[in-house]
């Protein structure tokens, strides 16, 4: 009987298997994101979409995101990873008064889902409806519940942080500012006074 043997790779075309998985992945994020950015209807791109606009088959999203579902919340995370980067820069950054992180903080997220709004939209039709199963969210909530910790006279971070974070749900933004019409700056406007309001401003 025939020994089978092992099909062998050199150490190069490993690496330039490597690189060429990560090109492509890299290419599939950013196409999705201009498709659900520019979209009218973002519920409705698909994954063909997405792979004829990345160069890649269709097998290759689902072998590496498993559905859409994954895909839409690896291009989320890879949106925020610059985003919290950012914000942790400025949680550390001396001379920046307790309240002021907190507004900090909530205002870049409020933003960030200002500006996505059809991703989110997208999240939410794909079943990732629930901010709370998300690990980003867990991470924001930590970061703010640490801010509000710093900040005299409020007596319980952790849920005060949960509240907070309530007031700026994805789906809430994007029917005040698509349904109400309330403009990006009044909505930050408005957050800010709320902010003040509950910290005892």
């Amino acid at each position: 009987m025939a020994r089978r043997t092992e099909r062998s790779v050199a150490p190069g075309a490993e690496r330039t298997e490597r690189a060429d998985a990560q090109r492509n992945r890299e290419a599939v994020l950013a196409a999705a994101d201009a498709l659900f950015a520019t979209s009218s209807s973002p519920h409705s791109v698909s994954m063909d979409d997405i792979a004829a606009a990345a160069g890649v088959g269709k097998g290759t999203l689902f072998r590496r995101f498993g559905d859409r579902a994954g895909l839409i919340a690896a291009v989320i995370t890879s949106r925020l990873e610059p985003l919290q980067r950012t914000v942790r820069e400025v949680q550390e950054a001396t001379g920046c008064a307790p309240r002021q992180r907190v507004l900090s903080l909530l205002d870049t997220s409020l933003t960030f889902k200002i500006e996505n709004r059809n991703l989110m939209a997208a999240a939410e039709d794909a079943g990732l409806s629930s901010p709370y199963q998300a690990e980003h969210y867990g991470w924001w909530h930590e970061t703010l519940r640490e801010a509000l910790d710093r900040v005299p006279g409020v007596h319980d971070p952790d849920f005060t942080a949960h509240a907070l974070l309530a007031t700026i749900r994805a789906d809430l933004v994007a029917h005040l500012i698509d349904e109400q019409k309330m403009s990006p700056e009044g909505l930050r406007s408005a957050l800010a006074a709320h902010v003040d309001n509950v910290l005892g401003g």
